[in-house]
């Protein structure tokens, strides 16, 4: 999580961030896209010289009949700088678009990186979402600013230095003019910077919230229950209401920067009217020739477009997104989760030493005090009530999140103190909230282990496969899965769905699927018939001899291929043993079998 949310960051730092990631997305692009800045931009101030000389050499021929040919070689010079000027426009605007679409993909890059690096017990976090959600929202913005930043320094700063020794040449005090276009729009940006910035802030929590209901209204994954429980208009309300809120936020900064705005408008203006003041008493005393004057008035007009292109417009877009800039900044400077990077070769045994856990947040611990010892190879059910904290505890031993005290060791190997790759990399776990990937057939088991699917060839791949399905006993007919392993799996993308049952079988085939020298089922068979689960763990218990295994279940007729059994409740163990002494001890296993036996009849295999 962010834990320096109040501390600003500087312009300068926001800089000094942004502008490598930019350079390092297009580095030659990146170089050519200046150059041609930099020539529109000294174009810009040599059209204002050429137009001076013009208008000069047509004032000469009134007066000398055979200056006509100076008059025509100063308009082909003219009209030829408004062509390359044009030219020069054109070339820079398409590659500042595409250089834009290339940072933008590349910062995005940066972002996922980041997230994947990680502590995931952040993803339990809703500072921690909300965190993920602004410093997405400023990859845009970021782009945007690096647009803005380069124009200013190869696209204006050389057309100003020019006019700037242009105006200096012609007459000293018109250097001010410059100063008078500059200040006022540039005190309006940062204040605007300063408004739009808290709203960065404040409105973050607020579009999260009108985007899930909007989800809950629209999207495929709540359709069919929103509607059946008549939701619909419940879900339209929240909506709504979230949205009309961030909108009295939105108008209460928009309102506040409009008025600053407008002041300062009014300060430009008369600015601009002393300008033109010095430039006509100028023309009056003899100091400028009337083509400078015309030129100059001419550009003094330009150059207050350009500031507010820059300012007003560039600059404004980026102070109004500047507080997304600076969330992006500070999600990408949270810690990562660190450690030593090793390989577990062994088979894992696996040491909880007084583990405690609490979530981001709550209160109430979710694990107190447990010890557990479970040895390699050894194959460990884990039972209880829901909420007993089962889930969690698995989480803790695959290293997924680090216990908030006491140690949980791997192979020997402190969690706390690996990067999490080295535990995982053995590793393969299959949760009751399982990912159906809107991918093919083939995809949705392979990406369980990549390395099989980039590293084997097509016959060796295909067997692999067939045997990760036939473990789990999937059969699709072919009718329904014309294109073999070929077929997607998705009807948004022109595919076929399939049952919950099926998902479930192709969730299990893909942990099968995966290296493993320890693998956890986490009560991934909920919708699958009793008979079909017995001979399902049947083939798992098969499978797991020799490796380490976890099992987490709430039908306890599967935990008897345990080698023990772990019981749990409120966040704590309470019994250990095989199913024979756990129903020895009298105790709340005795209890809760004794429940569940009433389910089944006597001649059914949980019994």
């Amino acid at each position: 999580m962010i834990k320096n949310k109040k501390q600003d960051i500087s312009l300068w730092k926001i800089i000094s961030r942004i502008t490598p990631m930019a350079f390092a997305a297009c580095p030659i692009y990146f170089i050519i896209c200046n150059i041609i800045g930099a020539l529109h931009g000294i174009s810009h101030g040599f059209k204002t010289l050429i137009t001076q000389k013009f208008f000069d050499s047509a004032t000469f021929l009134v007066s000398h009949n055979n200056a006509f040919g100076q008059v025509i070689l100063m308009s082909l010079a003219l009209a030829l700088t408004f062509i390359m000027s044009q030219i020069l426009n054109g070339i820079h605007n398409f590659m500042i678009n595409n250089r834009e679409n290339i940072i933008i993909g590349h910062i995005e890059q940066e972002v996922n990186d980041k997230a994947g690096k990680l502590d995931i017990i952040s993803f339990e976090n809703t500072e921690y979402l909300d965190d993920i959600k602004r410093a997405k929202e400023g990859i845009k913005s970021s782009s945007e600013l690096i647009s803005i930043l380069t124009d200013l320094i190869v696209l204006y700063l050389p057309y100003f230095i020019f006019m700037g020794v242009y105006l200096y040449r012609l007459k000293p005090i018109l250097i001010v003019s410059l100063i008078i276009i500059f200040i006022p729009t540039f005190i309006t940006q940062f204040i605007r910077t300063k408004i739009f910035t808290g709203l960065a802030n404040e409105s973050g929590p607020i579009k999260r919230e009108y985007e899930y209901y909007e989800k809950c209204i629209v999207d495929r994954k709540y359709f069919k229950e929103t509607r059946m429980l008549g939701a619909f208009k419940y879900f339209k309300d929240l909506y709504v209401c979230s949205l009309n809120l961030l909108n009295k936020k939105v108008w209460k900064a928009e309102k506040k920067s409009g008025f600053i705005e407008l002041f300062m408008r009014l300060l430009t203006v008369l600015g601009y009217i002393g300008v033109l003041y010095l430039l006509f008493i100028a023309l009056l005393n003899g100091e400028i020739s009337p083509g400078a004057f015309g030129a100059v008035f001419g550009s003094i007009g330009f150059m207050f477009s350009v500031m507010e292109e820059i300012i007003c417009i560039g600059m404004g877009e980026v102070s109004n997104n500047l507080g997304t800039i600076k969330n992006l900044i500070r999600f990408l400077d949270i810690p990562e989760r660190s450690g030593e990077e090793v390989s577990i070769e062994e088979i894992p045994d696996i040491l909880i030493d007084d583990v405690s856990f609490s979530y981001p947040g709550s209160s109430k611990p979710s694990l107190s005090n447990i010890n557990l010892k479970i040895n390699a190879g050894e194959t460990i059910a884990i039972v209880g009530e829901n909420g007993a904290g089962k889930t969690t505890l698995v989480k803790l031993m695959m290293g997924l999140y680090t216990p908030t005290e006491g140690k949980v060791l791997i192979g020997g190997k402190d969690t706390s103190k690996l990067l999490p790759k080295s535990i995982y990399e053995n590793v393969s776990a299959v949760f009751q909230k399982y990912q159906k990937y809107k991918m093919t057939f083939r995809e949705n088991i392979e990406i369980g282990s990549l390395n099989k699917m980039i590293n084997k060839d097509s016959e060796a791949r295909n067997k692999l496969l067939e045997e990760a399905v036939s473990k789990v006993d999937l059969q699709i007919s072919k009718e329904k899965i014309k294109d073999g392993y070929n077929t997607m799996l998705s009807r948004e993308f022109n595919g076929i769905d399939l049952s919950g049952g099926e998902w479930q079988k192709i969730a299990i085939a893909r942990g099968f699927y995966r290296n493993h020298k320890m693998i956890v089922l986490d009560e991934p068979t909920a919708s699958i018939d009793p008979t079909m689960e017995t001979n399902l763990y049947n083939k798992f218990w098969e499978m797991s001899q020799g490796k380490t295994a976890i099992i987490v279940t709430h039908r306890l007729g599967s935990a008897k291929i345990g080698d023990r059994i772990v019981v749990m409740d409120n966040g704590q163990i309470l019994e250990v043993g095989s199913h024979e002494e756990l129903i020895k001890l009298n105790g709340k296993y005795a209890d809760m079998y004794e429940a569940q036996s009433k389910w089944y009849s006597k001649n059914d295999m949980y019994i």
